[in-house]
């Protein structure tokens, strides 16, 4: 075999299991079963449990039905393949970013870790003008931010704080919301630990 060949199978390798281990961080950061999965993906559990190993790879129609099950858009699972397949597990070029969420509520959020499947996961969040978190939120993680630019207002238990550039936070299990009633953007990092995407 080939050094081209060898390489074009690893690389092919790395996307499907790269897939897979998406797939599996994203239904167990949900507290959801294979069984319960493998339901609303309208397959069965040994098929979505081949996709989670890497054995198999999902069609786009089931990649469509992930994606919407998870609210992740679908180029979720495309970014990750742009890198190189040397760097994937360690790396994230800023052209090879992971869009989440929808980006509703005026707020675009990009994976900066590689993957969902550590502890904890690292996200740039840019708050636009306008946009806000009307009702609280309460998970079960650990949460820390880092303002890189804008002003930017959290909640947390029931009380505002008002964060500028160079300021940061940390909660646990506590109820928080956030807004951005400036005319420029803000710019957090943040960090979440399990992952919750």
């Amino acid at each position: 075999m080939s050094v081209a060949t060898a390489e074009k199978i690893n690389s092919v390798a790395a996307a499907q299991s790269g897939v897979g281990a998406d797939v599996r961080a994203l239904r167990k950061n949900r507290s959801m079963t294979l069984s319960e999965f493998a339901v609303e993906l309208g397959r069965s559990v040994g098929f979505v449990s081949q996709i989670e190993r890497g054995i198999s790879e999902p069609s786009i129609n089931d990649l469509r039905t992930i994606a919407k099950i998870f609210n992740v858009p679908i180029s979720f699972f495309f970014g990750e393949h742009e890198s190189d397949p040397a760097e994937a597990r360690h790396i994230v070029r800023a052209g090879s970013r992971r869009t989440l969420g929808s980006g509703e509520g005026r707020l675009i959020e990009e994976l900066l870790s590689p993957d969902l499947g550590g502890s904890f996961e690292i996200v740039r969040s840019e708050f636009a003008p306008g946009a806000e978190l009307s009702e609280p939120l309460q998970r079960p993680t650990e949460e820390a931010g880092y303002v890189i630019s804008g002003v930017f207002e959290i909640e947390i238990s029931g009380k505002w704080h008002t964060l500028h550039e160079g300021d940061s936070f940390r909660f646990a299990n506590e109820t928080h919301r956030w807004r951005n009633h400036q005319q420029e953007p803000a710019i957090v990092i943040w960090v979440i630990s399990p992952p919750v995407y």
